[in-house]
């Protein structure tokens, strides 16, 4: 699922997440017209998804750092508070203008539905169709946040004025400790950048393809000696790329060189594509990214680095959809690799898809039999949001990218228009069980699993680590247990934990360390790699 902006320093993305809204599809009974002109001071044309935002003037006043709201935005853990409308834009001129109808495509609900009163409105140029993946980002256009009375009498005119500036490479958050705030320039220095163009996934698409992620050396590294290292293939979630690991490079860097992690090579994969994470799966959309991993990627780099090269000195790492991307990668391709620490995983048994059977007659992903709906986001016990409004508003955002837009271009068989076919109805939530049947065949874990299980067990079983909170914010809890169910049936050896109370985004915390599972992880990886080291974790600094 979806990175929501950073899961601990060392996981950057995190599976489930996109934006949350709600489409109108009907006629509207109202029209609520907006003029939005690209400013005369932006010298090029620009194209692409004009977005309006929308939130009660006075709520996100009282709600900002001095009274000052920058920015109007969606979020999945707010899902009705800001309303939002959107349209394509081809062209726009510097000094000209295009109008919007804010009743046509918008969440929750048109804005003539909206209750009088003063709002603040922001529009936003997402040039690239990313917005569903990332937010706003480099490169798009943005108006001033404006303050007005809806429903207006006149028609509203905002200026797009401002282009976005690319992300500040190297940065690291506010929030980051101190000593791995000191350790970044050393950790700059130990790490690789990887830009490898694929052959196949070039040919698949026609085109170059390149892979890219950060491979990070451990101290003492050199490359004329002798020594050769574990290592650590670890990718991020939904909302993650390749420019957001500083945070998990400097952890990794530090805790190495302080003894509290053992001395392994951390290769970093970036797995985020237009069409949302590719998560390395072999797709018939997407193209053939474990194959590209297994049979390219991976033998280029054991060329280049003093890597162990041998299964079990290969471990996998991921959180959300990483983790599932991981889980994937270890059942599909267990003769490459020595185990899998897979942390709150993208549903792993369908049986159980964030808490609704899509294998149930009638399945519905919206509502229950009871026409209750069924939650997606969660918070100690309080819903957030349903999954309605989840995917609702992501079909308001875009066509691409979004976390549910994603699933189906990872799982879906490709349909007569080229693109992947729905595996729910956006407007109903109505299930497709023919597309689900094809997602269970070539995508349910637990089901290969169980159906391939004499040809898996000699090179799979005891490699399957799975790490999940009991109140995982996505609900990604249920389908562990499943999974579980499925291995312990089939009398196979594995390692399941469910942490009391932990959710998707304080999973790695233990104590007052923010990663002090991922600490703990990597030394059981490297039992498993050097089984006579007598290397002992240091003690933590004060």
């Amino acid at each position: 699922m979806r990175d929501l902006r950073g899961v601990a320093a060392i996981v950057l993305g995190c599976g489930l997440f996109a934006g949350v809204a709600v489409a109108r599809t009907e006629a509207p009974v109202a029209h609520s017209p907006f003029h939005v002109e690209l400013g005369e001071a932006l010298t090029q044309p620009a194209s692409g998804r004009l977005l309006l935002f929308a939130v009660d003037a006075k709520a996100a006043t009282a709600a900002a750092k001095d009274g000052k709201v920058e920015q109007v935005d969606a979020s999945p853990f707010g899902a009705t508070q800001a309303s939002v409308a959107a349209r394509e834009v081809s062209r726009l001129m510097p000094g000209q203008g295009v109008d919007i109808d804010a009743d046509r495509l918008a969440f929750p609900a048109g804005w003539s539905q909206l209750p009088p009163g003063d709002y603040l409105v922001q529009a936003v140029l997402d040039v690239n169709h990313d917005y569903n993946y990332g937010g706003r980002g480099a490169g798009d256009l943005v108006s001033d946040v404006v303050r007005m009375h809806l429903p207006a009498s006149t028609t509203p005119t905002l200026q797009l004025a401002r282009v976005l500036p690319a992300h500040a490479a190297w940065t690291l958050s506010p929030s980051t400790p101190e000593a791995v705030r000191k350790a970044l320039p050393d950790a700059r220095r130990h790490a690789r950048s990887i830009d490898f163009v694929s052959p196949s996934l070039s040919a698949f698409w026609g085109r170059s393809i390149h892979m890219r992620g950060w491979v990070v050396l451990p101290p003492g590294y050199d490359t004329n000696a002798a020594a050769r290292y574990p290592v650590v293939y670890s990718t991020h979630g939904f909302g993650g790329n390749v420019d957001r690991f500083t945070g998990s490079i400097a952890t990794v860097w530090q805790s190495m060189s302080s003894g509290q992690m053992p001395p392994m090579i951390w290769v970093f994969l970036d797995e985020s594509s237009a069409t949302g994470t590719h998560e390395f799966a072999d797709s018939v959309n997407n193209g053939p990214w474990g194959q590209a991993l297994t049979t390219e990627l991976i033998p280029q780099l054991e060329s280049v680095y003093r890597m162990d090269g041998k299964p079990n000195g290969r471990f996998l790492n991921g959180h959300s959809s990483g983790g599932w991307a991981t889980l994937w990668l270890q059942t599909r391709y267990p003769k490459v690799f020595g185990g899998t620490w897979s942390t709150s995983p993208d549903s792993s048994d369908f049986h159980d898809f964030t808490g609704v059977d899509l294998y149930a007659p009638n399945a519905n992903v919206y509502h229950r039999a009871d026409g209750s709906a069924y939650p997606l986001v969660r918070d100690k016990g309080k819903v957030l949001a349903s999954f309605e409004a989840f995917a609702k508003l992501e079909r308001v955002l875009g066509e691409y990218g979004g976390q549910m837009a994603s699933f189906d271009w990872v799982f879906s068989p490709r349909g007569a228009d080229g693109r992947p076919v729905p595996m729910f109805d956006r407007d109903t939530g109505v299930v497709d069980p023919a597309v689900v049947a094809y997602w269970r065949d070539h995508y349910d874990i637990a089901h290969r699993v169980q159906t391939n299980w004499p040809a898996l067990k000699p090179n799979l079983d005891g490699k399957i680590h799975l790490i999940v909170g009991t109140a995982d914010t996505f609900y990604l809890d249920g389908a562990a247990h499943k999974l579980k169910a499925v291995l312990d049936g089939l009398g196979a050896t594995s390692d399941f934990r469910f942490l009391p109370g932990k959710t998707h985004f304080d999973l790695y915390v233990v104590g007052k360390d923010r990663v002090g599972l991922l600490k703990q992880i990597s030394w059981e990886m490297y039992a498993v790699a050097r089984p006579d080291s007598k290397l002992k974790p240091a003690a933590a600094a004060p």
